[in-house]
């Protein structure tokens, strides 16, 4: 493993406290903001690496290998274009948002963000996506791995079940990948990457990723004359001029750029970030019904610990039906085997059944078991009770333990997503993986070149999880009716849901 440039910078600034050495900025508090340069070092101070390793090792406990010093001089960069956008008003708009009122936000998303950030960058630069895209997601969800959208879409990339499964994802009861920020990322990648492909565009390819990118290629066909000299990002800046896009996706570019200047530059905005320690682990493979508890008890360490390390699994112990692998720290896999084996049966038990008598209810059973009365009720989401109620006598009832129950995630099954399940809503088709132009064309009895037209699609290529009109009329504005025949009108069908999405239900 490499060491993050701030962690680096921080160890030699305590083997210079250790060493006494002095530097000019010893009398001032020290920022290390998450992606800066090293602090510059007077030659005489300067630990050698095989000191540096032995602090190192003194902090983290491991050895580790180091990354070469980098000049402090040298200005920060960034691998997609910001400073041509610096001054643009929406821009200088967030930059005073994000510097000012909301700083103290802002600042502790950063500090979350700091934790993935290796392993996102990594996985941008490995799928040849500019590395600065890692602040779309401090703009999606604040990094935050069970960020939990009005519109239901999950996770730190904010996606909904539809496209998550689409993606290659689980998404069921047990197991919730968009919450996964390893596997999560790897699906945001391909994304943006077919987005950018799709648009030419990074700053386009970030509005479709917000707005869908049947709206945004829509707009650029309504407004071919008006972009038809401008070249590469501009097209975003142009086409949000005009009353196309929604607000939401309007801003959303502007707030990318500014919180990319400002996280490599966070002393410029009065900021001082505090990175966390990354996002890192090993695995062990468990047996089916396994106690998240149990795991760390099998390693000595805390089962918050096991839940932070794995937060796409929801119910406090892994699917009740198969083996599968789980994160535990760096170290945790040795020796585990012998030390999972030698628990007692209890400390792996996850649930037990029991049958139910007459008279019983949730509150009875869960409070004579040590849990939560909705926490049985969501083990047991197909057992039926009276109106009363009481349970209906005689069905089998899943009991978790206490560990599993305090382990487990209060959300609702991702399975289902509060849109529903139809495939094509008011004229709008959203592309399943493996779906072609063609087959959704004979699908709704029209031709690839009539879908291309209406989705302002310049080639026959769709992305999986992307909205398409596949009605004519879908989009065609009403006609004109009396107030009476609009009441009536109204009544019939009762009211109509907006046409507009969110920024996460269009993934």
């Amino acid at each position: 493993m490499r060491l993050r440039t701030p962690t680096i910078a921080l160890l030699l600034i305590v083997c210079a406290a250790q060493s006494h050495a002095q530097t000019d900025s010893a009398s001032r508090p020290v920022v290390i903001p998450s992606g800066a340069p090293m602090p510059a070092k007077r030659p005489d101070s300067v630990a050698t690496p095989g000191e540096l390793s032995k602090n190192i090792a003194a902090v983290f406990g491991e050895s580790l290998s180091v990354a070469p010093p980098i000049d402090s001089a040298v200005e920060p960069t960034w691998d997609m274009d910001v400073r041509s956008y610096e001054t643009q008003d929406r821009v200088a708009h967030y930059l005073n948002i994000f510097s000012g009122r909301a700083r103290e936000r802002f600042t502790l998303q950063l500090d979350r963000g700091s934790a993935y950030e290796p392993m996102i960058r990594a996985r941008l630069r490995a799928g040849g996506v500019p590395e600065d895209m890692y602040y779309l997601a401090l703009i999606e969800s604040g990094f935050d791995p069970h960020a939990y959208s009005r519109a239901a879409a999950v996770g730190m990339w904010q996606f909904m079940t539809s496209t998550a499964k689409d993606m290659g994802m689980r998404v069921d009861w047990w197991v919730d990948e968009r919450r996964d920020p390893v596997k999560s990322t790897a699906a945001a990648v391909r994304f943006i990457r077919e987005l950018r492909d799709q648009f030419g565009s990074l700053y386009l390819a970030a509005a479709a990723y917000n707005g869908g990118p049947g709206r945004v290629a829509r707009g650029m066909t309504r407004y071919k004359g008006a972009l038809e000299n401008v070249q590469g990002d501009d097209a975003f800046f142009v086409l949000a001029e005009k009353d196309y896009l929604k607000n939401e996706t309007r801003e959303y570019v502007p707030q990318l750029i500014a919180a990319a200047l400002i996280a490599k530059e966070p002393a410029r905005y009065g900021l001082e970030l505090h990175p966390r320690a990354p996002f890192e682990y090993d695995t062990v493979r468990v047996p089916a019904g396994t106690p998240l508890a149990a795991i760390a008890k099998a390693i000595n360490v805390s089962t918050e610990v096991i839940s932070d390390l794995n937060p796409h699994v929801l119910r406090g112990m892994t699917p009740p039906k198969e083996e599968i692998l789980v994160r535990v720290p760096v170290g945790g896999s040795v020796a585990f085997d012998s030390a999972f084996a030698e628990l007692s049966a209890s400390d792996r038990l996850a649930t037990r059944s029991e049958e139910t008598k007459k008279g019983d209810s949730y509150e009875r059973l869960a409070s004579a078991n040590g849990i939560t009365a909705a926490m049985l009720r969501a083990f047991n989401p197909t057992v039926r009770a009276l109106k009363s109620g009481k349970l209906v006598a005689g069905q089998s009832l899943v009991i978790p333990t206490p560990a599993v129950a305090d382990a487990a995630r209060n959300v609702p099954d991702p399975a289902i997503e509060r849109y529903g399940t139809t495939r094509s809503r008011n004229g709008v088709h959203t592309v399943r993986k493996g779906e072609t132009l063609g087959g959704i064309a004979r699908k709704y009895g029209t031709s690839t070149e009539r879908l291309m037209k209406l989705n302002g699609l310049k080639k026959p290529k769709i992305i999986a999880g992307q909205s398409l009109i596949v009605s004519g009329g879908s989009k065609a504005k009403p006609k004109a009716k009396s107030p009476a025949k609009a009441k009536t009108t109204s009544k019939a069908k009762g009211k109509k849901k907006p046409a507009a999405k969110t920024p996460a239900k269009r993934r």
